[in-house]
């Protein structure tokens, strides 16, 4: 054999032996072994993450919580301001609507007496009846009276806030009243208000 057939067979067990060795450590390795963690996260951050969400959630609890409301058709207290929201000229009507629906209107006035400008108002209108039943309690927000002509058009009183001194036309709006109604004038008291 000559030097350079030598060599090349040389050549050839080499790369043989390198391609087997290759083989050989790889099938050395654990089929089924864990990989290295790469760039987790510190216990520190995990552990500041999890404080922030019970935070959020316990601001979102304690959030949420709000004073119970009455029921609508319990009778309120009257509220602070009302004394210094009376109202006047009441009176009350009827009318059908195109559908063939009764609406009954309660109309009145409204006088800011008091220093503060008021922007909302919620009342409680109450129907009584003859035959010693429970009556009637509609909650319903105030509504002032923008315009008389062509029609009565209302608006809510953040519309056109009332401001001390006002005096402004009211109307309250019920699609029903009770069949057992004594047909007197309705209790009507100022239970919320809103002012700035």
């Amino acid at each position: 054999m000559s030097e350079l057939e030598t060599r090349g067979l040389d050549a050839q067990q080499s790369a043989s032996q390198n391609a087997t060795d290759g083989l050989l450590v790889a099938s050395d390795a654990p089929i089924f072994a864990s990989k290295p963690e790469r760039g987790s996260l510190p216990a520190a951050v995990w552990g500041i993450a999890g404080l922030v969400v019970v935070l959020l959630i316990a601001l979102l609890v304690f959030a949420g919580r709000k004073q119970p409301v009455a029921a609508p058709n319990t009778l309120q207290p009257a509220d602070a301001y009302a004394a210094s929201l009376p109202l006047s000229q009441l009176a009350m009507s009827e009318s059908t609507n195109l559908s063939g629906g009764k609406l009954t209107y309660l109309d009145g006035h409204v006088r800011n007496a008091g220093d503060r400008t008021v922007t909302g108002a919620t009342l409680q209108v109450v129907f009584q009846n003859d035959e010693q039943l429970a009556p009637q309690i509609d909650t319903v927000p105030l509504t002032l009276i923008r315009m008389r002509e062509p029609y009565i058009d209302t608006e809510p009183v953040s519309a056109d806030p009332l401001k001390p001194g006002d005096d402004r036309e009211f109307r309250l709006i019920f699609e029903t009243v009770p069949q057992n109604w004594n047909t007197q004038m309705p209790e009507v008291r100022v239970i919320r208000s809103s002012l700035r």
